[in-house]
């Protein structure tokens, strides 16, 4: 096997997925970078995607994004680590504030994979939404395989929703603020 192909078969990553529950939406996604932007603009325009989350280094230019009305937010934190109290609270106020102001659209989130990083943020808001951490890894791990770490699942296991993201009647615009 050339070095050509073994490289190839150790990047194969999973594909996109869209996760939809209680009328939140997330595309988990692998990180672009510039050569690959309008492939991944074409998806993010399939999903209804109106924010983008980067939770690692960023690797592309966003004024395409920008031009397509797409907003990107970075809120990186360490590979395969879980993310800080203060992140958590940035995640649950941007998931706020997008489905209040556009209740169709859909969040995407990536890391490098989107096997670590990105799925846990997803993983909490499911948690918040009242998924239990077990149904919610299992959710996510259904459409992408071998997401989250042991680490990460331990940080999950441990974590205790505080009602950022609960509705009240099924309404996203009466969404609790703490």
């Amino acid at each position: 096997m050339s070095n050509e192909t073994i490289m190839r078969q150790k990047d194969i990553r999973p594909p996109p997925c869209e996760i939809d529950y209680k009328g939140m939406r997330f595309l988990i996604t692998d990180r672009p970078n510039d050569q690959i932007i309008h492939n991944y603009l074409a998806e993010l325009k399939r999903h209804n995607v109106k924010h983008v989350v980067r939770v690692c280094e960023p690797t592309y230019k966003i004024d395409e994004l920008k031009a397509e009305g797409i907003m990107v937010t970075d809120l990186a934190y360490d590979d395969g680590t879980s993310p800080a109290n203060e992140l958590i609270e940035e995640w649950f106020e941007l998931l706020r504030n997008q489905f209040r102001t556009d209740e169709g659209s859909c969040v995407a989130v990536h890391c490098v994979a989107g096997l670590g990083r990105a799925p846990v943020l997803v993983a909490l808001a499911l948690i918040e939404l009242g998924l239990k951490y077990e149904d919610a890894v299992q959710l996510i791990r259904e459409k992408r395989r071998g997401a989250i770490n042991s680490k990460q699942l331990a940080f999950l296991e441990k974590y205790r929703p505080k009602s950022k993201l609960k509705m009240k009647n099924g309404h996203k615009s009466t969404c609790c603020i703490q």
